[in-house]
């Protein structure tokens, strides 16, 4: 019974680190997107480094590099559906080091940033646009550099996790 109550300690401790990540990142994504669309119109540019960083506004209806494009509805239930999956594995790892807890902080975060935006505007506002020489890189949101990062977070870690879950049972013989 001791340690079963240990367990469900841990989980909660688990789950609030990865959704106070969550909640961060889905405030300051929320508060960069509002004041986009309170100061800028539709299509309108800020340089801020001639011919490499701008602010430029746009509201892109599809997924990551404007797939899907119009098939909000379908976004909308992809995103709950992955959200819901991701809640449920927050809900059973026991054993979370603090990169797991971070990434996937980050994409639930990432997700509902941009789920808040689809839902409320029909559309993710989209405005940090960079550009590398002759190529602009597609235009793109805080939610959605907390998505790739956590990602990559979550990958790197599976990797690394792997080695070290090697070692440990290697370690018990």
């Amino acid at each position: 019974m001791v340690k079963k109550n240990k367990l469900s300690k841990q989980l909660i401790k688990n789950r609030e680190k990865v959704y106070s990540v969550a909640c961060v990142l889905l405030i300051i994504d929320q508060l960069g997107k509002l004041l986009i669309r309170s100061k800028m119109s539709l299509m309108d540019e800020l340089v801020i480094i001639p011919h490499f960083f701008s602010l430029f506004y746009i509201e892109n209806t599809g997924a990551a590099f404007s797939l899907f494009s119009g098939a909000t509805i379908v976004l909308v239930v992809l995103g709950i559906c992955v959200l819901a999956f991701l809640h449920l594995y927050v809900l059973s790892d026991e054993v979370m080091n603090k990169w797991k807890k971070i990434g996937l902080g980050m994409v639930i975060g990432g997700i509902v940033g941009n789920l808040v935006d689809r839902i409320l505007y029909g559309a993710v506002i989209d405005y940090l646009s960079f550009d590398f020489f002759d190529y602009s890189f597609p235009i793109f949101n805080i939610a959605d550099i907390g998505i790739t990062i956590g990602f990559l977070i979550l990958v790197i870690d599976i990797f690394r996790g792997d080695d070290n879950e090697f070692r440990n049972r290697s370690n018990r013989k």
